[in-house]
């Protein structure tokens, strides 16, 4: 799956495929609708290898169809979920990618 990053615009690209469970907010970026989650969030978990299943634990009030249309959307709408991503490390200035977060193991988790 390949997750290439595009250069940091000052307006996001216009989506062009809808899903039902995304909406558009004011500043142009992907959100699931009904939350503040931003698809690019999900998408960039998703990107680093994170499973369906580690998100629906990470974003349970979303379930498993908003999590997947929002996946969806993302793949439909590359261009722009990775122009938002860029925008977001810009603003953050960060310049490049920070690497994959570990999850620590508890000592009561299986």
């Amino acid at each position: 799956m390949a997750c290439a990053s595009v250069r940091a615009m000052s307006t996001l690209p216009a989506a062009r495929i809808i899903h039902p469970h995304v909406e558009i907010v004011a500043d142009g970026s992907p959100v699931v609708r009904g939350s503040r989650v931003p698809v690019r969030r999900l998408w960039a978990w998703h990107c680093k290898g994170t499973t369906i299943e580690t998100l629906l634990k990470r974003y349970p009030q979303l379930g498993p169809a908003r999590v997947l249309d929002a996946l969806s959307f993302a793949y439909d709408n590359r261009e722009l979920v990775t122009a938002d991503l860029e925008r977001e490390r810009s603003l953050l200035g960060q310049d490049e990618v920070p690497p994959a977060p570990v999850q620590a193991r508890l000592p009561f988790s299986g």
